[in-house]
């Protein structure tokens, strides 16, 4: 699937916020092109951001020179506050940039990390898709949330990654998609690219969940997670808490898959989060049009926090850990 590549010096994309209906891709060689892209989910996922913010920091070095670079950074890093791949990344390159800022080879210092952060990505989704096997005990009717898959990766994704390879193995009854609100990641972008993948899916609405587990429809779930606290806690789309506690209650698995870059060692636990507040339009409006003629706010949080007392497990490229997690 195509979502995200580098030319030099060019990047092209798919603009998810159009997909299923128009599979249209845009071609920059602007970093602020690219911010604006993260931060209107045209370019989205986790470690897709942080794959797409690297790439934009060299085209500001190719096309503005080495002094645009801190400039270019704190762009970037404004864009989309909780996922840490973003900072992660980001920081990857400040480092090599600190040390080579004089040097005429700074661009292809930059490039060549950049694309290292990009491959690396791909290993760390096939790694993860492997680790996630251990997770089925038969063939299973799975439950997930939003998307994480190659619309949100570098590579195969993570928790469509554990999916696809479980498929391959033959040890997927069905999956289930939360359509995700208000943005639906999961009836436009999962079902998009389950549908590819020739998997079998069904979507529901966010709220049916609770009604397939009290009837026993669903074996276990698995979603990714944008940040994960030292303890366990993470942050994932909003939605994602509300699944943790009915598991809970109806005793069904319950997992994440995410690379280590998802793993924020500077924070004890999920109330170190920030959790961005998107705009009231995303909720208020249906295809640009208002649904009421009053003015009025929505409260609008992209992500929630799923404390790690919840989880079954986490899936990384290197393991599959449980509660209590060291990572």
């Amino acid at each position: 699937m195509k979502v995200l590549e580098f030319e030099p010096f060019e990047i092209e994309f798919v603009n998810q916020t159009l997909l299923p209906l128009e599979e249209k891709f845009v071609k920059t060689d602007n970093y602020e092109r690219i911010a604006e892209a993260i931060e209107k989910l045209e370019i989205r996922g986790a470690p897709l951001i942080g794959i797409a913010a690297v790439y934009a920091l060299v085209l500001a070095i190719k096309k503005n020179g080495n002094s645009i670079f801190p400039k270019a950074y704190e762009r970037l890093a404004k864009t989309r506050p909780t996922a840490v791949n973003l900072f992660w990344a980001l920081n990857e390159m400040k480092s090599l940039y600190e040390n080579y800022q004089n040097s005429t080879k700074l661009l292809d210092i930059l490039l060549n990390k950049a694309i290292q952060i990009h491959n690396d990505d791909k290993i760390m989704c096939d790694k993860i898709a492997e680790n996630g096997l251990q997770i089925f005990k038969k063939k299973s009717k799975i439950l997930t949330h939003c998307n994480a898959g190659e619309l949100a990766t570098g590579g195969i994704g993570t928790a469509l990654g554990v999916i696809k390879k479980a498929h391959e193995k033959g040890l997927v009854e069905l999956v289930f998609v939360d359509e995700t609100r208000p943005l639906l990641q999961g009836s436009r972008l999962t079902a998009y690219e389950l549908e590819k993948y020739n998997i079998p899916f069904k979507v529901i609405c966010d709220n049916m969940a609770a009604s397939l587990m009290y009837n026993k429809e669903i074996n276990l779930i698995i979603t990714g997670a944008d940040r994960i606290a030292k303890n366990g806690d993470f942050a994932n789309k909003i939605g994602t808490y509300s699944l943790a506690v009915l598991a809970n209650y109806h005793k069904i698995p319950f997992y994440i898959a995410a690379p280590t870059t998802s793993i924020d060692y500077n924070i004890l636990s999920g109330k170190e989060i920030i959790i961005e507040l998107r705009k009231s339009e995303e909720i208020l409006k249906i295809n640009n049009i208002p649904i009421s003629k009053d003015v009025y706010n929505a409260y609008n949080p992209s992500f929630d926090i799923t404390p790690s007392t919840l989880l079954s497990g986490i899936i990384t490229e290197n393991n599959l850990y449980t509660f209590p997690f060291k990572f």
